[in-house]
């Protein structure tokens, strides 16, 4: 194990016209799993072939086990990488693969290297085809052992660069739960990028957000989901995406109330309205998710048409009309509640559910402190 430390990291391109990363700062503790996630370009993989030594970074510093390893060779880092497209020897067999690492570097004899693969394909289930050859074997069956090679180096950070994105659905949910299983079994520090929000937040122990080449947030999926930092990552983390309606604040009484000119209008409670850092007549944005959104009877709550029914099985994706300012806004409801296209409907949701967010910078305003324990009435 190893706790990762990188500080101010930055890489430019370009004589400095491209920032792929920008001021970096993250800690990783010893036997940590960490995911990296973010859209294409954001600089997840430059950052992961920086911790790899693949990369030279413009400015900063990255220690592994306490060892400054800003310039060290990748070959003399600790480290094991797993690649997208597995990176395998296409002339060699499997045994020959997992082996390669060993031998290169270091002074192990021949029987022990022996030892340490086969001990590791039976860990991986592919002893059986220590003798083929990569051509022979299956996606999956590549990609167990290309972990196979990295786990038999016994490094001291896994580094992951997007290893699943070449197996189908069900495969790449299998394989998702066997890296996870193996990393809690070996108990090896691991830094795991991926452009896919839903196996970011599947993969604890903490997930990394970029954007731009910046941090966004760091934290427990939960509480990122919960409580996103900012509208990119509440708008980023979820699936559907979080709703976002920008809202006038208004202060008829000493309660808050949101609303805009399209008829959307919800009352904050006392709480609320005391603890929010906003005025009369502000602008913001308000963000509520999908599954949080649950359709009333009789008149209450909000008032929208329902333009399109999306079954997907346990559950209805409802795209709602908010009005002309309102881009898009969804509703996952049971799949039971079968409203026709065109149908006038209300919704409702809890205020403990609703995000807030400045209108300009895109901050979260609404911090833990400012969460309610009973429902608006």
């Amino acid at each position: 194990m190893a706790r990762v430390t990188i500080d101010s990291l930055r890489k430019e391109y370009d004589v400095g016209r491209v920032v792929a990363v920008e001021d970096l700062d993250l800690e990783i503790d010893d036997g940590e799993f960490v995911t990296v996630v973010g859209p294409s370009g954001c600089g997840k993989t430059t950052t992961l072939r920086m911790l790899a030594g693949l990369e030279t970074p413009t400015n900063g510093r990255i220690e592994i086990g306490g060892r400054d390893v800003t310039d060290v060779h990748a070959k003399n880092r600790d480290v094991a990488m797993v690649f997208q497209n597995y990176a395998l020897y296409p002339h060699k067999t499997v045994f020959e693969n997992m082996e390669f690492g060993l031998r290169m570097s270091t002074d192990m004899s021949e029987a022990e290297r022996e030892r340490r693969v086969v001990e590791t394909a039976e860990m991986m289930d592919i002893d059986d085809l220590l003798e083929d050859e990569p051509d022979e074997l299956s996606g999956g069956q590549k990609q167990r052992v290309a972990l196979g090679r990295a786990i038999v180096r016994e490094p001291d950070v896994f580094l992951f660069d997007e290893p699943l994105s070449n197996l189908d659905a069900k495969l790449r949910t299998s394989m998702r739960a066997e890296i996870q299983r193996l990393q809690e079994e070996l108990d090896i520090t691991a830094v795991y990028v991926t452009h896919d929000q839903e196996e970011a937040m599947t993969m604890e122990d903490k997930i990394v957000i970029l954007k731009d080449g910046k941090l966004q947030q760091v934290g427990h999926p939960n509480t990122v989901y919960d409580e996103p930092a900012n509208r990119f990552v509440g708008g980023f983390i979820g699936s559907p995406s979080m709703n976002f309606v920008r809202v006038t604040v208004r202060r008829p009484d000493d309660r808050l109330v949101l609303t805009d000119d399209e008829g959307f209008r919800y009352p904050l409670s006392l709480e609320y309205s005391r603890e929010l850092p906003v005025e009369e007549g502000d602008t913001v944005v308000a963000g509520i998710r999908p599954e949080h959104v649950e359709p009333t009877d009789g008149g209450r709550g909000i008032e929208t048409t329902v333009r399109v029914v999306e079954p997907v099985g346990s559950d209805n994706y409802l795209y709602l009309d908010l009005g002309d300012d309102v881009d898009e806004f969804m509703a996952r409801v049971d799949a039971d509640f079968e409203p026709e296209p065109e149908d006038r409907i209300g919704i409702a949701f809890d205020e403990k559910d609703l995000r807030l967010f400045d209108d300009e910078t895109g901050e979260s305003l609404l911090h833990e402190s400012a969460k309610p324990t009973t429902p608006t009435p």
